[in-house]
């Protein structure tokens, strides 16, 4: 094993993992310090970098053409920008006492040690992939990098059958049926809960297992799978529950993910209850004043519940990387937690989630309570009008959002961001009632749906006070 080279007169920053929070990080940092002030190497032991997981599904889907669309920069772009970015290159230890970590060439097999002044960890999430007879065959597919993206759409192209089995109904499942969907596959989706979405609370996923019957997708809930069934080739040919069987020609893997820590667990630095790595405010590894770490791999504040939370998105893997950046570069910057809002769709179905569901209220010792109202999009009268349902939640008596879910056609999964902004701000829902919302019958009813759940929330938590 050798040495890094020489160090130069300035700091080095070294970064694990070259996707969005890590390369957000690096690139943020280069632009607040030259490279006679600051170095940076990079390592990242895939083919790519800076890349959006979440247009996966949409690539295999058809709706985006090509994999290049999904790469924001290139590895030869961060390069020119002065960030020495080590592809191909696995960090497999990191020696917090001596400042250095161990990466390996994954091609050559060959093992350096390089130090650092500063690190950044930003090693992301792993797909669960279940323990089963059968799960490692051919045509079965996880879809967590581009290369697994890949992979799919090769066997797609080579599978004669047109059958296909989903594992798992949170949002890569759905997306994933979607996509199978529109790639004129018979879809099945085998989900272990009782409703599909375990984001949202059981009422409105019940919404989402009937629009997508709707579909033609064939929905099994509460069916936990015990194997995968391979015919004489070796191939996957069926999906195996307790009580049946799902004859699949491919089938794709959408259980969720879990921090990938297996690094930071060795080092012994801190991890919560969800094995993410734990931060200050600045995003600083609890108890180590030069070690940062962000993206899919840290826990974060949930500003509603006051917990930590695991939520793997990369709208806040970017935001968390400028505020690394920005105090490795020696500035100084803070993200202050998160309210949990995703959006996600299948086919013309849009499902939106922001704060608490009632569960999570449970679990944190909020008493609340609950309104649920059916509107339309538009104007009724107005061309195109479509039906959605909102759900809020709100603290029973003092009358603060805790959270809101909706799920509707065209135009409701963005007004999930209405409900966002007033949980970041503390609001109650009364407040929420008297919003100034933009109004014309092509965008919404007089009463905009979210306001019209609001007003009945805030009934409901009046009556709960006389």
């Amino acid at each position: 094993m050798n040495m890094s080279a020489v160090r130069g007169t300035g700091e080095r920053l070294v970064v694990i993992g070259a996707d969005a929070a890590g390369m957000s990080a690096a690139s943020q940092a280069r632009r607040l310090k030259g490279p006679e002030e600051l170095e940076i190497v990079a390592f990242e032991r895939g083919h790519f970098t800076s890349f959006s997981a979440c247009g996966i599904p949409y690539w295999v889907g058809g709706d985006v053409p090509d994999r290049d669309r999904l790469i924001a920069r290139t590895a030869e772009e961060h390069r020119a920008r002065g960030i020495d970015l080590r592809m191909r290159t696995e960090v497999t230890e990191i020696d917090v006492p001596g400042g250095r970590v161990r990466a390996r060439d994954v091609d050559s097999g060959a093992e350096s040690w390089t130090s650092y002044d500063k690190l950044v960890i930003a090693t992301g999430a792993r797909p669960i992939r279940p323990d089963l007879p059968g799960v490692d065959a051919p045509g079965v597919h996880g879809v967590q990098t581009l290369d697994d993206g890949q992979a799919l759409i090769d066997t797609l192209s080579r599978t004669r059958g047109r059958r296909a089995v989903v594992v798992g109904a949170g949002y890569i499942g759905v997306e994933m049926a979607e996509a199978l969907i529109n790639r004129g596959y018979e879809v099945t989706v085998v989900n272990r809960g009782s409703e599909p979405m375990s984001t949202l609370d059981p009422d409105m996923g019940r919404l989402v297992h009937e629009a997508m019957e709707g579909l033609g997708i064939t929905m099994v809930d509460d069916a936990e799978v015990t194997k995968i069934l391979t015919g004489e080739d070796g191939r996957v040919r069926a999906v195996a529950t307790q009580d049946a069987e799902y004859p699949a020609d491919v089938v794709v893997l959408g259980i969720g993910v879990r921090p990938e820590t297996t690094l930071a667990r060795a080092a012994g630095l801190p991890l919560g209850g969800h094995g993410g790595l734990l931060t200050d405010l600045a995003m600083r590894v609890r108890g180590h004043e030069n070690i940062w770490a962000g993206g899919d791999c840290v826990e974060v504040l949930d500003l509603v519940s006051g917990q930590e939370r695991h939520i793997a998105l990369g709208t806040h893997a970017n935001k968390h990387g400028q505020v690394i950046g920005t105090n490795a570069a020696g500035g100084y910057a803070t993200f202050p937690g998160v309210v949990g809002t995703a959006v996600s769709k299948v086919c013309d179905l849009e499902i939106a989630r922001t704060g608490l569901r009632e569960k999570d209220a449970r679990r944190a010792g909020l008493q609340y309570v609950t309104a649920t109202i059916e509107s339309t999009s538009r104007a009724g009268y107005y061309p195109g009008s479509s039906p959605m349902t909102v759900k809020m939640l709100a603290e029973r008596r003092t009358g603060r959002l805790l959270g809101v879910q909706i799920v509707g056609r065209e135009g409701a999964g963005k007004r999930v961001d209405i409900a966002a902004v007033a949980l970041t701000a503390g609001m109650t829902v009364e407040q929420m009632v008297s919003l100034d919302l933009g109004y014309a019958p092509p965008f919404s009813p007089v009463w905009d749906p979210v306001l019209v759940a609001a007003r009945k929330a805030a009934k409901a938590v009046n009556a709960e006070r006389s």
